[in-house]
């Protein structure tokens, strides 16, 4: 059953790592012109990742407590089956989001934030070291996790995995550890090949920002989508396939 969890916690962790915060900020830095500010960029990702692991410790304490009051609810026929109809739920919502008409007022949308992120990623990238541009970066790290927060749905529910099937304290406080490491890991590893093989990585790295930028609309969509399946089929397998 732990290698099951786990696999769901990297999924979900994984999904979590294509939000604003975790790759589209990111990719804005790493395609700034000019010589790249690793120190920066590691910077802004840590206040990231530490900003979801302090967030998720407050949520998985209390989760841990709420689960103590009422695990035989959570354990519970009920609660699965209302487990299934949220997953459920979540699917025909993230299939309703990716419309045509919801598309093009996404893309409108991003065409109008142009301007004012190249504006942003100019300053906050320049070749000034100085201590504005550092309170820039943490304040949008902390900006993009509060944004974030009240749609962070897989996080949300890696942390509902963690409380319910997780080894108990302090294993579980490593694993939410793990899993805000995974959600900064794709990042990490476009800045290393960007430091390596700057020139044959740099076209491709703007191509996909342009198109997460683009797209982030069914991107939303496709994550919910996602959660809801995991979700459903998780619960599904309780209900009806459990040995």
């Amino acid at each position: 059953m732990m290698i099951a969890t786990i696999g769901s916690l990297v999924v979900l962790a994984l999904i979590d790592s294509t939000s604003f915060g975790t790759l589209l900020i990111p990719l804005g830095l790493l395609t700034a012109p000019g010589r790249l500010r690793i120190g920066r960029l590691l910077l802004f990702l840590s206040v990231v990742a530490g900003s979801y692991f302090a967030l998720g410790v407050a949520l998985l304490f209390g989760a841990t407590s709420l689960l103590g009051s009422y695990s035989h609810l959570f354990e519970s026929t009920s609660f699965r089956y209302v487990q299934l109809i949220a997953g459920i739920a979540l699917l025909v919502i993230s299939h309703f989001m990716d419309t045509k008409k919801a598309r093009a007022r996404a893309e409108e949308r991003a065409a109008r934030g142009d301007s004012r992120i190249l504006k942003w990623r100019s300053q906050v990238m320049s070749g000034k070291s100085s201590s504005s541009a550092t309170g820039s970066l943490i304040g949008l790290a902390l900006l993009a996790v509060f944004l974030e927060a009240a749609t962070m749905l897989p996080y949300l529910a890696g942390i509902g995995i963690i409380t319910v099937e997780g080894p108990g304290f302090p294993s579980n406080v490593l694993l939410l550890l793990g899993y805000c490491f995974v959600m900064i890991l794709p990042a990490l590893l476009l800045t290393c090949i960007r430091i390596m093989a700057r020139s044959a990585i740099e076209k491709p790295l703007i191509r996909l920002n342009n198109w997460l930028m683009k797209n982030a609309q069914s991107t939303t969509a496709w994550i919910i989508g996602i959660v809801g399946f995991i979700l459903a089929a998780q619960a599904a397998s309780i209900l009806w396939f459990a040995t």
